[in-house]
Order: structure tokens, then C-alpha cells, then sequence
């Protein structure tokens, strides 16, 4: 699989495929060990050296299970990359209710917003205590949307130093949003973006700030959310498909229909076409993909090894339906 180095820290090289691992937290309902350990092992085989998980996932679940299904692996033939900023607080009043945030785990653990140098710290070290990690390649600030100042004060140079001792690899910030990581490339030391739902092939909002930002600056983006949270994730959109996390509206529905006839017509899936469509952009160096099992896992290999042409695009924007860029 086809490898992309960070510019900033050359050390770090990302499959173009990377596994996301919110699913391995019981995302929406229960994944099963044995499932997630399928999916790994069915990256792996494929190629995939690129795994990606947070604290916020299963509050620790994720991160427990991609250390174990990881940990038999050589250390320096992967990158593993978490988030801070949600420090996780034993809770265990609550352990009899389940996570309200959308996980199906217990609520034995409450997240606490934290962009704090002490905060940063506590939360690298409780991950490598997780994954069982002897460091993380990527630490990404975990949706600081709402904490700004807090987040370029202090979190950002406490990355700064744990970079310097080798304990993170490298750092950036990771959101559902460009303008902001856009920012965090123009003010402040970062290596590296995580753009969810930006920049898909039914929306490019993050071509106007973040992506030319990105390359003149020799930051890596990494694009996650590419299905726009199920959208474009099959061939035709049924009527109940999602779209940022709630109910796709019909005008969208419609659209990403229209989309996948074009996209028949040239002997495409709508699926193939969004992971094909956003590695176009050269700030790009990786597009992250949540998958539950090794089943998944196979379908988006083989959707990303597809051949896509470039005539697609053009139909695309006549068709009124991309921009011409």
C-alpha cells in the first residue's frame, strides 16, 4: 500500500488507508473482541499500518483493544495516533447506566474537557497506559472547538515538549470543522490535521482555508469522516441513510443519488469515488475509515484499490453536482 511521509517530521509515514477505531469502542452498539480483532488483522494483511483511536471511544475501550490486537506487531511498522483533551474520570455512581455520548459501554468513566499542560500529560500518559504503547506517533487535540484559547496556550506547546522528548512523534488537532484547523496551521507548531467531514466528495469546505494552508505550510492532512458519516458509504443512499451524525435530509439524499448514477455510468460505486476523490488533493497523506469487523474492513480495501478515472470529475461538475476547481 502507497505510503505518505508528514513534511514536518519525515520519520512518520501513513498508508493512504488508515483503520479509524471508534467502532472498536462500541460505537452506536457492541462490538465484539473477536470482531475488532478481525478487523485489524484484516488491515493488516492488506497492508495498513495506520491506526487511529481516541479516549473518547468507548471512554478507553478503543484504546485498550488496539493495543492488545497491535501488540504482538513491530513497533516501528506502524503509527498509532489518539487524542487529548478528554481526560476520562472514574465515575463509578454511574457504572450502572450506559455512556450517554453514543457509546454502548458503561458510564464507569465521565470525560472531563481539559486543554491543559497538566491536562495534555495526564492524558498521553493514561493512553499509554491503555495501549500498552511505548509512545504515540500522532497526538491530535481532540475537538477544541469551544476552547480556543486554551487549547493554542497551553495544549498546544505541551504537545511542543512531549514532542521534543520523544514521547509524541508528531502533533496536530483533529475536528468536524476548517476554519479552526485552519487557524491552528496559521498561529501555532503543528505537523498535522485531522479534517472529519470536510472535504468529501459532497462538500469541499476545507479547500477555501485549510488544504492550501496545509500544503504552502508542509502540514499532512489526514481526512476522516469521508462517507459524511454513511452518506456515500453505499452504493445507492437509502432513505434512512445519515449525514453528519443525524438523519440525512432528502435535498442531500437526492444529490448523492444523482451522484452515484454518474458514478455508475463510469463504472464507479459512490464509495469508491469519495476515498478516490479526496487523496486527490496534494496536502492529503492519509484518509482514515471506522470499521467494526474484518468483513468491513475487506469491502474498504477493495473500494480503495479501485480504479477511478479522471473523466469522472469532470462528469461530476458538469452535471452540476462538483465544484470545477
Amino acid at each position: 500500500m502507497r505510503t505518505h511521509v508528514l513534511p514536518r517530521r519525515p520519520a512518520i509515514r501513513l498508508t493512504e488507508l488508515g483503520l479509524g477505531a471508534a467502532q472498536g469502542g462500541n460505537l452506536y452498539r457492541v462490538t465484539t473482541d473477536e470482531e475488532f480483532v478481525a478487523a485489524v488483522d484484516t488491515a493488516w494483511a492488506a497492508g495498513v499500518r495506520y491506526f487511529d483511536t481516541a479516549p473518547h471511544y468507548g471512554l478507553g475501550l478503543s484504546e485498550r483493544r488496539l493495543g492488545r490486537a497491535l501488540r504482538h506487531r513491530p513497533r516501528d511498522e506502524y503509527v498509532v495516533s489518539t487524542k487529548v483533551g478528554r481526560l476520562l474520570v472514574p465515575s463509578p455512581q454511574d457504572a450502572h447506566l450506559r455512556d450517554s455520548e453514543g457509546f454502548d459501554v458503561p458510564a464507569d468513566h465521565r470525560r472531563v474537557w481539559d486543554f491543559s499542560r497538566d491536562g495534555v500529560r495526564r492524558c498521553i500518559e493514561a493512553s499509554l497506559e491503555r495501549t500498552g504503547l511505548d509512545r504515540i506517533d500522532i497526538a491530535y487535540l481532540h475537538d477544541p472547538d469551544d476552547h480556543w484559547e486554551q487549547a493554542a496556550g497551553e495544549a498546544v506547546p505541551a504537545l511542543v515538549e512531549l514532542r521534543d522528548q520523544g514521547v509524541v512523534g508528531a502533533i496536530g488537532a483533529g475536528m468536524n470543522q476548517s476554519a479552526m484547523l485552519a487557524r491552528f496551521v496559521r498561529e501555532t507548531d503543528v505537523d498535522v490535521m485531522m479534517c472529519a467531514g470536510r472535504y468529501t466528495l459532497l462538500e469541499q469546505g476545507a479547500v477555501d482555508d485549510l488544504l492550501p494552508l496545509a500544503e504552502s505550510r508542509g502540514v499532512g492532512v489526514v481526512i476522516a469522516g469521508v462517507y459524511n458519516s454513511g452518506l456515500l458509504s453505499r452504493d445507492r443512499p437509502p432513505a434512512d441513510t445519515f449525514y453528519n451524525y443525524q438523519q440525512a435530509p432528502p435535498e442531500l439524499i437526492e444529490r448523492a443519488r444523482r451522484m452515484a448514477e454518474v458514478c455508475d455510468a463510469h463504472g464507479v460505486t459512490l464509495p469508491q469515488a469519495a476515498l478516490a476523490f479526496v487523496r486527490r488533493h496534494p496536502a492529503v497523506v492519509s484518509t482514515v475509515v471506522g470499521v467494526r469487523n474484518g468483513t468491513q474492513m475487506a469491502e474498504t480495501v477493495r473500494r480503495s484499490a479501485g480504479t477511478v478515472p479522471d473523466e469522472l470529475w469532470q462528469s461530476l461538475a458538469t452535471a452540476g453536482l462538483l465544484a470545477s476547481r
